[in-house]
This record gives C-alpha cells, structure tokens and sequence, in this order.
C-alpha cells in the first residue's frame, strides 16, 4: 500500500489557523477532492473536528489517544500504525494522511508520495508543517495556479515521490 501526505503550505511552511486553513483557494479542494476520493483518509482528532463533518466520498480515521473518542462517520484508531492497518486490511491501494502537524511529523518517515501545495505567501498560522528533507523527494508534477477569482493567492501543486 502506498502511503501518501497531502498538504498545503506557504512559504515558511505554515498550514494552519484557528483550526482551519489561512486561505482559500477553490482550485486547491477541488484537487484534494480528486486526489482523495475513494481512498482512506487519515486525520488527527483536531484536524478531523476542524471539518466538522466526514467528508464524503472517502474512508475516514481519525487518530485520537483516548479510547472513547468516537467520530461521527469515521473509524478511530489509537496510533498511525493502527490507522495505516486498518486502511491495508480494508484492501486500500494509497492511504491519505492529511494532518494535523504531529500526524505529518510521524507519517514523514513512512511516506512514498506526497502530494503538496505550495502557496505562494507568508500569511500568519498557528501550525507549521514539520521540517523535511527536500533531497528525500523527488519532483514528478507541477501545475501552477494563478491568484485570482476563487483563488485567494498564487500557489502550485507539486506531486513528489520519495527517492528510493
């Protein structure tokens, strides 16, 4: 099983605010939309109830340490391990894992595809995706989008692949 990050950042790799994301840009959640339709999608407890509901459409896990935590619409498991279990033994092809930073810092070491969008601003977060080494990865898509109409900034969706 191919496990995958999908992320947006800007340019001192912020990704978060208050819960939620510190832009808009329609472009962006048409392609998470594509990207993860269909497939297992792996979320951090806060990053999961920032949505305030499942998303269709997608196999949802949301991490949580405590055992009674309970998720409307989505399996919870107690680790990544646990949750990357569950999406294999389900016959899962590429799990998604989608946030929050502590999600991102464990699954970095795991991931073989990391589909990432590079917006192109500093804009004040409250989350930081975790440093990684760009050396590790290597390009193999990029799309660039234009600020304006429903998209608040510039940005560019890359797809890279970790080098064997």
């Amino acid at each position: 099983m191919i496990v995958s990050l999908i992320a947006a950042i800007d340019q001192q790799r912020g990704m978060g605010r208050d819960g939620g994301l510190p832009w808009h840009l329609s472009d962006d959640l048409q392609h998470f939309k594509r990207v993860t339709m269909g497939h297992h999608l792996i979320l951090g407890r806060r990053t999961f109830e920032g949505l305030g509901v499942a998303l269709q459409g997608r196999r949802m896990i949301v991490l949580s340490r405590n055992a009674e935590y309970q998720a409307e619409g989505a399996q919870v498991a107690a680790s990544l391990d646990e949750a990357l279990a569950l999406a294999e033994a389900a016959g899962e092809n590429e799990a998604f894992v989608g946030g929050g930073a502590q999600v991102f810092a464990a699954a970095l070491p795991l991931a073989d595809r990391f589909y990432l969008t590079r917006v192109e601003a500093t804009l004040e977060v409250d989350t930081v995706f975790p440093e990684f080494d760009t050396e590790e990865w290597q390009l193999v898509e990029s799309q660039p989008f234009e600020q304006g109409g429903k998209n608040e900034y510039a940005f560019t969706i890359q797809v890279l692949e970790r080098v064997p």
